[in-house]
């Protein structure tokens, strides 16, 4: 198995259509092609389409796959966390010159983020700290 710093020097961004069929798949843990269209939202994208995006997944490696007889069942390689964690820290760098406080000060003007948030984030903080 890799490790965490392997996997995200390997981890590449995700299209919009790529990182729908990924938050179905870690939802579900593993699916049949059938399964993944079923649990998509509507407009559900057509089975051949959502065949090809597992196929460029795999290609990424993204997804695994079992085979059983004719049918396959998808698998994540990535964990959602290793990819949400790869994902902000690009947003971080590529946004906020690299700082975190700066996207926090961002958040705030936005009020995308409450007194409340940032009282329960500094609470996480200090705990993390001891």
């Amino acid at each position: 198995m890799f490790s965490e710093i392997k996997i995200m020097a390997t981890i590449r961004n995700l299209t919009k259509a790529e990182e729908q069929i990924m938050q179905c798949l870690w939802k579900l843990e593993a699916a049949f092609l059938r399964d993944l269209v079923d649990a998509l939202l509507e407009p559900k994208p057509h089975q051949n389409t959502v065949a090809t995006i597992l196929k460029i997944l795999t290609e990424k490696g993204f997804v695994g796959i079992e085979v059983f007889g004719r049918t396959h069942r998808y698998y994540p390689l990535i964990s959602k966390e290793a990819y949400s964690k790869t994902t902000m820290k690009n947003i971080v760098k590529g946004y906020f010159e690299g700082s975190f406080s700066n996207a926090v000060s961002f958040m705030v003007k936005e009020n995308n983020l409450s007194i409340e948030d940032l009282e329960l984030l500094l609470k996480t903080l200090k705990k993390k700290g001891k």
